[in-house]
C-alpha cells in the first residue's frame, strides 16, 4: 500500500456538507488523489452514513477513502483505511482491526512524535500543520523545519498539512514536501474543481524543478 500512496500527492481532507458528493467527485476530477472524512461534529451514525456516500463515490474514481478517528467505522462503511490523531486508539489496534491491507495514516507534529510514529504498523504520516490553521485549533504551526526533518526519517510517505495553496507549494517543495494535504483552499472554494487543479499544477511544476531524492 506504501508503493501505491508513493504517487499519490493531492489528499483532500472534508468535513461533511450538504453537497458532499458532488464536492468530493468535483475535487477528484481536478486532481485529487486520496479523500479523507475528518468532522468532529457528526455523531458515530452520521459518520457511516456519509463515509458510505464517499466510498461509493471514490471507488468510482479508484481513489482510496479514509475515515478519520474511527477504525471501526472505516471497517463498517467499507473505507480503504483509517487516519488516527496523537490521541487517537493505537495504530496496532487498527491494524488488527482492519487487516493487513488498509491503509493507516497517523498525525505527527513534532520529532518526538515521529520517533513513536516509526515503530507503529502505518503506512503514511502527516506532518505539520506547518502554519497555525482554523482547522487545528489550538496547535502551533510547526515550521517548515519539521517537516523536512520528518521527510528525512520516514520510511513512509510524509503529507504535510497547514496552509497549503499554489503559492505555498514551492516552499513547502523546497522542504522536502512530495505529498499534501489541503482542506480550506478546497472545501472554500466557490469552483472546487478548478480549485484543486491549480494546486496539483502547482505541486506538478515544482516537483519537476526539484532535486531527485535518493
Amino acid at each position: 500500500m506504501t508503493a501505491t500512496l508513493d504517487g499519490r500527492r493531492l489528499y483532500l481532507c472534508t468535513p461533511d456538507r450538504a453537497d458532499l458528493a458532488a464536492f468530493v467527485d468535483s475535487c477528484i476530477r481536478g486532481g485529487v488523489d486520496v479523500v479523507q472524512l475528518r468532522d468532529k461534529d457528526l455523531d458515530a451514525r452520521s459518520v457511516l452514513g456519509r463515509a458510505k456516500v464517499l466510498r461509493e463515490v471514490c471507488s468510482g474514481h479508484g481513489v482510496p477513502f479514509i475515515v478519520n478517528d474511527r477504525p471501526d467505522l472505516a471497517l463498517e462503511s467499507g473505507a480503504d483505511g483509517v487516519h488516527l490523531g496523537q490521541d487517537d486508539g493505537p495504530c496496532a489496534l487498527a491494524r488488527r482491526l482492519l487487516g493487513p491491507e488498509a491503509i493507516i495514516g497517523h498525525s505527527t507534529h513534532s520529532p518526538e512524535d515521529l520517533e513513536r510514529a516509526l515503530g507503529e504498523p502505518v503506512d503514511y504520516l502527516s506532518a505539520g500543520p506547518v502554519v497555525a490553521t482554523p482547522t487545528k485549533p489550538g496547535r502551533p504551526g510547526t515550521g517548515t523545519e519539521y517537516l523536512s526533518f520528518a521527510v528525512a526519517r520516514s520510511p513512509w510517505p510524509v503529507f504535510v498539512t497547514g496552509g497549503v495553496t499554489p503559492e505555498t507549494v514551492p516552499g513547502l517543495v523546497a522542504a522536502g514536501a512530495r505529498h499534501f494535504v489541503v482542506v480550506r483552499w478546497l472545501t472554500e472554494a466557490p469552483e472546487p474543481e478548478a480549485a484543486a487543479r491549480a494546486v496539483s499544477s502547482a505541486i506538478d511544476e515544482a516537483l519537476g524543478r526539484a532535486p531527485v531524492q535518493d
